[in-house]
């Protein structure tokens, strides 16, 4: 499982690096879009931080 959590964090982490660029270089409809792919990039990314520091944060 852990390979999932580290494939989560790379995922974030890429939508991140493209998203910021792109959100200020595209045009006015599709910006928006690459400014919520950061914000999922973020969220995706700090996640699966926190589940490869923690494997069963969520389990009871």
């Amino acid at each position: 499982m852990s390979a999932v959590y580290l494939a989560m964090v790379v995922a974030g982490l890429a939508l991140v690096v493209w998203g910021l660029p792109a959100a200020h270089r595209l045009k006015k409809p599709l910006d928006i879009l690459a400014a919520l792919a950061v914000l999922v990039g973020v969220v995706v990314a700090l996640l699966g931080a926190l589940l490869v520091a923690v494997p069963g944060f969520f389990k009871g």
